[in-house]
């Protein structure tokens, strides 16, 4: 018997529980994911920021990180620790604001993409998490809780 055709009430209750379920994970708005994924992501980047820098300054201990660690192909080290910590604190902030957020979304998962190639290939559980939450947000925008969406409203 084919219980996708069965009515409703005909169907055994674990089905009938699973399709309810279903139907209330459909009607979750985009716009509440966009602005988790949003904040969830802009606290992994502004916590590792906050990691390279003291007060206004890229730390030594960054710095050391980038030269004897990191090792990135191309970059001098000085110049990516600082062009890193300055990343990972203006895209989240632009993020948990909403403002140019696929461009912000799309700037960390370049970022990420890096990290995962040249710095820590083993973490790729943790970096597809974060890609996750960055490819939503460039394909489907910020949410309307943002300052992306305000202006895209007054036009």
């Amino acid at each position: 018997m084919n219980t996708d055709t069965m009515p409703d009430a005909a169907l055994p209750l674990p089905r009938r529980l699973y399709d309810q379920a279903l139907q209330a994970l459909t009607r979750i708005p985009n716009d509440l994911i966009a602005l988790v994924a949003r904040l969830s992501i802009a606290a992994v980047f502004w916590q590792s920021g906050q990691t390279k820098v003291q007060g206004f300054m890229v730390s030594d201990s960054a710095l050391y990180l980038f030269e004897n660690e990191y090792k990135l192909p191309l970059v001098d080290p000085w110049l990516a620790a600082h062009l890193a910590a300055f990343a990972e604190h203006l895209f989240p902030v632009l993020l948990v604001i909403g403002l140019a957020s696929r461009l912000s979304a799309l700037a960390l998962l370049a970022m990420t993409l890096v990290i995962q190639i040249f710095v820590y290939p083993g973490a790729w559980p943790t970096h597809g998490t974060w890609a996750a939450c960055l490819l939503f947000i460039a394909a489907r925008g910020p949410g309307l809780l943002s300052l992306d969406a305000w202006l895209a409203r007054s036009r």
